[in-house]
């Protein structure tokens, strides 16, 4: 896979969903992941195979924290719109879950999250998160540890 295309199609789903739950946005996702593979592929350095999803997560991450900094400069209007639309019980129930699980998962500290969605959604191996947020080995297995267990409490309630 050394051509570009390829590259995007196999780790543009990756880097959106890993984008989108850092953010917790659909629009700040698809413009993280946009910008990740812009930076990619006009990056001066040659992009190492062997490490390429972490590569990109690593863009996608400063990208995110990038944001942030530009949000923090704005003042916040409105957060809550109400959802237009009414669905079953069960839906109800679903999306009220969904909303907890996400809610706790904004309330992490950011690298807790990031290594969190890493290894639970993405997959990757310890060796990677630890590389991507630039931790030992140790301490990303127990960010790891650490988010599902705070995670866990919300079944449990």
């Amino acid at each position: 896979m050394t051509d570009f295309s390829s590259l995007y199609k196999k780790y543009a789903p990756d880097v959106y969903r890993f984008a989108l739950y850092l953010s917790n946005e659909r629009g700040e996702a698809e413009d993280i992941t946009s910008e990740t593979f812009v930076r990619a592929w006009t990056s001066p350095e040659p992009i190492v195979m062997a490490t390429v999803k972490s590569y990109l997560f690593t863009i996608a991450r400063n990208l995110f924290f990038q944001g942030l900094r530009k949000k923090s400069r704005h003042f916040a209007l409105n957060d809550e719109l109400p959802d237009p639309q009414v669905g079953p019980h069960v839906q109800a129930e679903q999306k009220e879950k969904l909303h907890s699980v996400m809610m706790e998962l904004q309330r992490l500290p950011e690298a807790s999250r990031s290594a969190l969605l890493m290894r639970a959604v993405d997959g990757m191996a310890y060796e990677e998160i630890a590389q991507v947020l630039g931790i030992s080995l140790s301490a990303a297995k127990v960010k790891v540890h650490r988010a599902r267990l705070a995670l866990a409490g919300l079944r449990d309630a």
